[in-house]
């Protein structure tokens, strides 16, 4: 629970730090600008809500790592992301943007420390304990924080406890470890296909390369 808050507060303060010129700017996801990532942390910050809000009288389905399924690599033709871009460029000024991710993201940050970890909720046809959601969402805070800064080295990037968390539950979502010279950055982005493995590192990680990237949806 506070592992989420802290990596939720580093990645709307990235945001919110911001120069407007940034936010035309390519992101780390394949085709988005920084406005269209923006656009979609808002739209995730409402699911949490929505998430958190929703109890269930249910046993989980799911819990932090299996929440997570590996999908085919997206083609761009997916409804919701076409909505997404059409959204962020509807905001015109990189402002509304930023006041309405503090906005809501406060909301949902407020909502994750006011909620009992053990409440059930229900989310995608799945039922999981809200300490479990939360915390699969350490895993989504911190690739976007990472995608949110692939082209503005000068931006503070995800906490070292966030990224060590998040590389633990990739590795799990994986079945294997991920070599140890490998950071804890570069084995999430190797591992997400957010880039490519060097020579180096795809002899280093043996079968597993085979494998690559994990998409997750």
């Amino acid at each position: 629970m506070d592992l989420f808050s802290r990596s939720w507060a580093a990645l709307r303060a990235a945001v919110a730090g911001l120069p407007d010129r940034d936010f035309a700017r390519p992101s780390g996801c394949a085709g988005w600008l920084v406005r269209d990532l923006v656009c979609h942390l808002v739209i995730d910050a409402q699911d949490v809500l929505i998430t958190l809000a929703t109890p269930v009288d249910a046993e989980p389905t799911r819990d932090a790592v299996t929440y997570w399924e590996v999908v085919e690599a997206p083609t761009g033709d997916d409804p919701l992301d076409a909505l997404t871009v059409r959204l962020a460029a509807a905001y015109e000024e990189p402002w509304l943007l930023r006041f309405h991710l503090d906005d809501v993201g406060s909301a949902a940050g407020r909502a994750a420390g006011l909620v009992d970890p053990g409440l059930r909720v229900g989310t995608r046809g799945q039922v999981l304990t809200a300490g479990d959601y939360l915390s699969a969402y350490v895993l989504e805070w911190t690739l976007h924080h990472l995608d949110l800064i692939a082209h503005l080295p000068d931006v503070a990037g995800p906490p070292p406890e966030g990224l060590s968390r998040s590389r633990a539950m990739l590795e799990e979502i994986a079945g294997a470890a991920f070599p140890a010279p490998l950071s804890d950055e570069d084995a999430l982005l190797v591992g997400t296909g957010r880039r490519a493995p060097t020579a180096a590192e795809r002899a280093g990680l043996g079968e597993l390369a085979a494998r690559l990237p994990l998409v997750l949806g």
